[in-house]
């Protein structure tokens, strides 16, 4: 397992799975009003990895 992980940990550039707390800073800027014109976007968490 821990051979599984380095080599997942490496695809990613922050280098660091994402954390709920991340996700939970995405959903919380989605539902503010600083968000008001985003329509439509697929908003990825994964510290880079989907590049």
């Amino acid at each position: 397992m821990p051979d599984n992980r380095a080599e997942l940990l490496a695809t990613i550039p922050l280098g660091r799975l994402s954390q709920p707390e991340n996700i939970a800073n995405a959903w919380l800027y989605l539902a503010s009003g600083d968000a008001n014109l985003i329509t439509a976007v697929v908003l990825e968490v994964d510290g880079g990895r989907t590049i």
